[in-house]
């Protein structure tokens, strides 16, 4: 005899469901880490709003062919944290330039695919938009030169733009993404480095208590305002006027002047700077100014990493230029007291310049997810 064929309850049913449902939530899981997946959203398209205040200029830098778009800064994003863009697999740009640190790395010197250490200090990624020369001696002329030479560098990414094409292409993902930028899926050096300068370019930090000050939205501190004022003005000994000297390079809305200078580090520099460029001895000891802006995340500081601390920093300025052929003239002379050859700053003025420099801190650029890693934390393969 047959046995009776029991009817399904909703019971069962609804166990059935369930059983079924984790085990889709198990594959589905399974399949994304097993494609090393990517957040799955749609890919912006359009032009990119470039927002800025006004009074950092329009005096920008972008490529009349290669206007900056929503697709283009979306790819490029990707890219710049992409490890499949270096031989170890393992390290990306934002492995150096870290956006809590205002894309920093907080080391001294960093350490590439064969974990030689670099020879100069990472530089903070910000306000791009308005360079025209990049690196501590200035060899690159735009942002897409700058993004080749880190990448294919032997001790930095070490691979060349061709076999990151190669990997790039044989992903499930990019191909796709390169046809909504460029029209088709072909993946070029050329291609890969323009993204990549496209996202750099909009690093733009303009949300400081500086800003706000400039735009009357906020009050500084008595002390603030005291490391305002030194900053802002050429020592007068002669006429009982202190000042920090710091505008000739570091003044402006952006805190940023595009200059090279001998800063005083060093009688005899090891590494000569710009001087390795252009040949010329009056350029021993020039690097590339800095831009203060989010100062106070961004240590150690200096090309070679020296200083730990704005203490040291301000200490160097204060009390130890070393004087040599190639020094700037903007320090050569320059000092609170008749006849001195650096600032000889007071501790009180020193606090408060470190409270100004503070106010160069902007939370909203370290934090905004536009510029922030847009991989899933998973194993990728």
């Amino acid at each position: 005899m047959k046995k009776e064929q029991r009817k399904p309850t909703i019971k069962s049913h609804v166990a059935y469901m369930r059983k079924a449902g984790i085990v889709l939530f198990l594959l589905v899981v399974s399949v994304a880490l097993s494609a090393g997946a990517y957040y799955r959203e749609e890919v912006p398209v359009g032009p990119y709003p470039l927002n800025y205040p006004a009074n950092f200029g329009n005096r920008v830098n972008t490529p009349a062919n290669e206007p900056v778009t929503r697709q283009a800064v979306y790819l490029g994003r990707m890219l710049f944290y992409e490890t499949r863009l270096s031989a170890n697999n393992k390290l990306s740009c934002g492995s150096c330039h870290e956006q809590a640190r205002a894309f920093t790395d907080g080391k001294a010197l960093s350490a590439g695919v064969d974990n030689v250490l670099s020879t100069r200090n990472s530089m903070s990624l910000v306000n791009l938009l308005w360079a025209r020369k990049f690196f501590w001696d200035g060899r690159a002329a735009s942002l897409e030169d700058q993004a080749i030479v880190p990448m294919t560098n032997p001790h930095e990414m070490g691979q060349s733009l061709t076999l990151s094409a190669q990997k790039l292409s044989k992903t499930k993902n990019y191909p796709g993404i390169f046809k909504i930028v460029y029209g088709d899926t072909a993946i070029t050096s050329d291609r890969i480095v323009k993204v990549i300068a496209q996202f750099e370019r909009t690093l733009i930090s303009a949300h400081s208590r500086y800003d706000d000050y400039l735009r009357k939205a906020y009050q500084p501190t008595p002390l603030e305002l005291q490391g305002m004022t030194l900053f802002n003005q050429v020592p007068q000994p002669e006429k009982g006027i202190r000042g920090a000297n710091c505008t000739h390079c570091h003044g402006g809305a952006k805190n940023y002047m595009e200059l090279f200078h001998n800063n005083g580090l060093d009688s005899i520099y090891k590494d000569a700077g710009i001087e390795e460029l252009t040949g010329l001895a009056a350029d021993r000891g020039r690097f590339k100014v800095p831009t203060l802006r989010n100062i106070a995340l961004t240590a150690p500081y200096m090309h070679d990493g020296r200083f730990k601390t704005l203490e040291e920093v301000i200490d160097h300025y204060s009390e130890h230029i070393k004087q040599s052929a190639s020094l700037s003239a903007f320090l050569q002379g320059e000092s609170n007291i008749t006849s001195g050859t650096s600032l000889k700053l007071l501790p009180q003025e020193k606090k408060s310049l470190i409270a100004f420099l503070n106010m160069l801190t902007d939370t909203a650029f370290v934090t905004d997810p536009r510029f922030s890693n847009p991989h899933l934390t998973v194993n990728r393969k």
